[in-house]
């Protein structure tokens, strides 16, 4: 994979993971299980984002299945609109706040301009799809351990 480069930093490590909003997360799992052959390593609730999410890892690729917990969720309104498929695409990326404001002036549409904590301890960003022809892209940084108040399964 080829790295962009800026002032000597690398922008877009990889691709960290493919998301895919599901409908049922248990009934997901099995089939993920079965497709991959191993299964999930994590279930986790991001609460402030009203989703469920289950993480597969395939060699050095990583799949998030995303079950709303709310008829508010994100994933709610997308299952609603578009039905199960792939949600987004996320970019590992070593300075959250740095990308953020590269592509600010690139001239893309940051969803939240202040990282917020994801899943999988990472703190993350979201473009606007109509800036990245129709894909909901979200950028990826490892995150300080979580406090050990947030639920987790």
């Amino acid at each position: 994979m080829v790295n962009l480069r800026c002032r000597n930093k690398f922008i877009v490590n990889k691709i960290e993971h493919i998301g895919i909003a599901v409908k049922d997360l248990e009934a997901s799992n099995t089939l993920f299980e079965k497709l991959l052959g191993k299964p999930h390593y994590k279930i986790e609730k991001v609460i402030s984002e009203g989703v469920r999410t289950s993480f597969f890892q395939s060699g050095p690729n990583k799949i998030e299945l995303l079950e709303a917990l709310n008829d508010e969720s994100p994933i709610a309104k997308f299952l609603e609109k578009k039905g199960e498929g792939v949600h987004h695409i996320a970019f590992a990326v070593e300075d959250i706040k740095e990308e953020i404001n590269r592509l600010k002036s690139e001239g893309f549409v940051i969803l939240n301009e202040e990282p917020k904590r994801g899943a999988d301890n990472k703190l993350v960003a979201f473009l606007h799809p109509k800036s990245s022809n129709g894909v909901l892209v979200e950028l990826c940084q490892e995150a300080p351990p979580k406090p050990s108040a947030e639920v987790r399964e």
